[in-house]
């Protein structure tokens, strides 16, 4: 559980570090856009206000995505406290619950998540930016998929025995 909580406390702080240099020590919101490896990276400000690529923006869903990030953080927390997975399991619900945090943060300092990270690449013009929350729930989500689960040895024939 230790590991998990320092993972999502330093994602958490790298996170809302990098929007404080980018966003407002680098001036962003007043720039728009900063080229930093045209054409594979730009910092372009984005601010979401609904879910990913701005899904839901007509709206305001702020109360309800901030109850959904919090519910499921809780449950990641409760199954690592409950069931202690492995190093990476543990290491991955940290990125996971940081991620979210950061941006549920954002939403409440800000009233939306603050997106500035922009890539693209061989003639394509991506026009999406995501932040480095984004990119921690992802990789936290893809190993939880990749470090947990019933990992029993196989048996001759393919089958797991049974007790």
């Amino acid at each position: 559980m230790r590991l998990t909580l320092w993972t999502g406390l330093v994602v958490l702080l790298i996170d809302q570090a990098s929007k404080l240099v980018v966003v407002r020590w680098l001036g962003l919101m007043d720039r728009q856009a900063i080229d930093v490896l045209p054409p594979f990276l730009t910092f372009r400000m984005a601010w979401n206000r609904g879910v990913n690529f701005g899904l839901l923006a007509g709206h305001d869903p702020r109360p309800w995505l901030i109850a959904v990030a919090v519910v499921i953080s809780a449950l990641v927390l409760a199954w690592v406290w409950r069931s202690p997975p492995g190093r990476w399991a543990a290491i991955s619900a940290g990125l996971l619950v940081g991620g979210a945090a950061g941006n549920v943060l954002d939403r409440l300092i800000y009233g939306a998540v603050a997106d500035f990270l922009n890539m693209s690449c061989c003639g394509l013009d991506n026009p999406y930016a995501f932040n480095l929350a984004d990119v921690a729930v992802f990789l936290g989500a893809l190993g939880l998929i990749l470090f947990t689960g019933d990992k029993k040895p196989a048996t001759r024939g393919g089958r797991n025995k049974t007790p």
